[in-house]
């Protein structure tokens, strides 16, 4: 482990999916110990940034250093290293859908360390219990609701406690009282692990709650950071528009596109 205080260290970032700039000089910082959320509204760039850390895709320019390392420059052994120190919830679940949810647990503890099925086994149920699914083992991912299954990515992502665990759309689909119940397991689990946790979301409310530091980000940059209650009362636009779900502001509900008119066949 490296001696800085922050885990992840992200500078200048740029990234875009063809002709769409989705990233245009991203810089946050993500300290150790901390649970960290990254808001915004869908499409701003949330997930993009996740898959940047986790070395699935390369920036046009910048960097994202993890524990000192620069991700993007590792080779093969190195990026299969790091991460061995993540656990990621996948944004649609991504459960193996041919294998039980017991077994969807299982899976990163059989591949990746020489534990004895009968603690696997152990292991399993407590990461289940912990997202009140102990007794859903055996029940296949089409036999879940769409909040049960986001629990059961929940708990595979936890696994095998990794210094870092990244929550993508966590709160997604899930009932008020499940909703409550995962916000708060994530402060828990990151306490009690002393782990780092992100997590990605627009829902303000419950990530708010539970966060130590937050950023939003807008048009590819971040435009706000800081203490759950300097965004609550952040004077941005942009930022006041998202937090308090105002229907007019500089966040743009429609995808750019020509006017209106001059799209309508009629009286053309």
């Amino acid at each position: 482990m490296s001696d800085s205080d922050n885990l992840i260290e992200i500078d200048e970032l740029h990234f875009a999916y063809g002709a769409n700039k989705v990233l245009r000089g991203i810089r946050l910082t993500v300290p150790r110990g901390k649970v960290v959320g990254i808001l915004g509204v869908s499409g701003a760039g949330k997930s993009t940034i996740l898959k940047l850390i986790g070395g699935q895709i390369r920036p046009q320019r910048g960097q994202v250093r993890f524990d000192g390392d620069i991700v993007h420059e590792l080779d093969d052994a190195g990026l299969y290293r790091l991460r061995r120190e993540m656990g990621m919830m996948f944004q649609a679940g991504g459960l193996f859908s041919d294998i039980s949810v017991y077994d969807n647990i299982a899976f990163p503890m059989r591949e990746l360390t020489d534990l004895p099925e009968e603690i696997i086994h152990d292991l399993v149920l407590m990461k289940l219990h912990a997202v009140g699914l102990r007794g859903a083992s055996q029940l296949m991912p089409n036999e879940l609701s769409g909040g049960m299954a986001r629990r059961v990515a929940l708990a595979r992502a936890i696994a095998l406690d990794p210094v870092l665990t990244m929550y993508d759309e966590p709160f997604a689909g899930l009932d008020p009282i499940s909703l409550n119940v995962i916000a708060q397991l994530i402060r828990r689990l990151n306490d009690a692990l002393g782990a780092t946790s992100i997590v990605v979301t627009y829902d303000v409310p419950e990530t708010l709650k539970v966060v130590d530091l937050a950023y939003f980000i807008h048009d590819g940059v971040v435009v706000a950071a800081g203490t759950p209650e300097e965004l609550s009362n952040s004077s941005d636009p942009a930022v006041h528009q998202f937090i308090h779900a105002k229907p007019d502001g500089p966040v743009a509900f429609h995808y750019p596109s020509p006017t209106y008119r001059s799209d309508l066949r009629v009286g053309r």
